[in-house]
């Protein structure tokens, strides 16, 4: 026998159409969310369809994770190799099992007396091109399982260093045992190993108490929104607004060259033909556009200059 009221009828949940929308949101991830967290939050209040994130955040990282929706989906990857920029804190003299704030501490060292330009000095030699071993506690997987999640079971398996490049790397305020550093790097880069390599070359260890990404490859922190004010735009303005946050999908890839093809010309292109353009470049990847009578150039896709001189199509979006 059943304990409901019957007169009530079955609980109907309502169901949300989930929208076919296509652009880049910079998204300020919030501290103390994954990334995936940040995604799927964003994702709901956007009732989109399609959605995915380029590269995470620590969930004690802030900062610009950009978004992608629908078609820009397809040049996520474009975005996970862009260079990054930090904002970082590291606090001198402790370490920890994880080498950032999260971890247990495992020593703890009297930080030697030191002045802003005796650490840029000491900051120089992790300038460039370095040899990086990444984290036990990083994102990087080893037979597909992520190493922070063998950390967690107490278990550590060798990692082959990896050539990084840090581009930037300036120490900004020093005050007590606290360091504010500035730094950009390339793909891959590891700010705890660069706060734990830093310990080590003073003598006193170090981990990242903070850290903020500022940029990610063309989309930078002033770009940016929280997800409280996304709720907010949402719940006072509608999805019309939320939608007008969106960047272009070929946001993502505005540096790269850009070529118009006639509607003929297009029309072979969609078909997966190469085609001759005339004043195209000799070599590389390039934007591609279809021209639109008395309108704005339609952004078509991305395509590769090959041997003959002729653009092949790599990926295209769906108009």
């Amino acid at each position: 026998m059943s304990s409901r009221n019957d007169k009530e009828g079955p609980v109907v949940r309502k169901k949300v159409n989930k929208r076919k929308i296509n652009g880049v949101l910079v998204l300020d991830k919030p501290v103390g969310v994954t990334s995936n967290a940040a995604l799927q939050m964003t994702k709901r209040l956007f009732e989109a369809a399609k959605a995915g994130h380029t590269g995470s955040l620590d969930p004690l990282a802030t900062g610009v994770l950009p978004l992608c929706f629908g078609e820009a989906t397809k040049f996520s990857q474009y975005l996970l190799d862009a260079d990054k920029r930090y904002l970082a804190t590291f606090k001198l003299g402790v370490s920890t099992t994880t080498g950032d704030a999260e971890g247990e501490i495992v020593a703890k060292v009297q930080v030697p007396s030191l002045d802003l330009s005796e650490i840029d000095a000491v900051l120089d030699q992790f300038r460039g091109k370095i040899q990086q071993t990444p984290s036990m506690f990083s994102a990087l997987k080893v037979n597909g399982q992520p190493l922070y999640k063998l950390a967690r079971q107490g278990i550590e398996v060798e990692r082959k260093s990896r050539e990084v490049t840090i581009l930037r790397y300036d120490a900004l305020e020093y005050e007590g045992d606290l360091l504010k550093v500035d730094i950009e790097c390339t793909k891959g880069t590891y700010v705890r190993s660069l706060a734990e390599d830093l310990g080590k070359a003073l003598g006193c260890g170090a981990h990242v108490a903070e850290l903020r990404r500022i940029k990610s490859g063309p989309y930078e922190l002033a770009k940016s929104v929280t997800v409280a004010e996304l709720e907010k735009i949402k719940e006072e303005e509608g999805l019309a607004l939320l939608d007008a946050l969106l960047l272009p999908v070929e946001s993502s890839i505005e540096d790269w060259p850009a070529i118009n093809l006639t509607e003929l010309t297009a029309a072979y292109f969609k078909q997966g033909q190469a085609v001759q353009v005339a004043k195209a470049p000799e070599s590389g990847w390039v934007r591609i556009f279809s021209e639109v009578e008395s309108n704005e150039p339609v952004f078509m896709g991305v395509g590769e200059i090959l041997e003959d001189g002729k653009v092949a199509p790599r990926r295209l979006v769906v108009s």
